[in-house]
């Protein structure tokens, strides 16, 4: 398993646990990332942050700090 910051562009994956305490955890599930959804990474920033991603038919941007509460396969 790895991490949502880890994937390259154009990777899928899909979400096997959210990391992370309180506010942070309640904020990326309120975001409609969950547990067993799938991920698509669209675009990654020149520097790496923020990641635009594809989760139930929308795009979403996603802090690279967050990113790294997400574990995937």
């Amino acid at each position: 398993m790895k991490t949502l910051d880890k994937i390259k562009c154009g990777e899928k994956g899909t979400v096997v646990k959210i990391e992370g305490a309180g506010a942070v955890k309640r904020r990326i599930m309120d975001m409609g990332i969950i547990k067993g959804c799938e991920l698509y990474v669209r675009k990654i920033a020149p520097l790496g942050d923020p990641v635009e991603i594809t989760v139930k038919g929308y795009e979403l941007s996603i802090r690279k700090q967050d990113a790294k509460n997400i574990l995937i396969k």
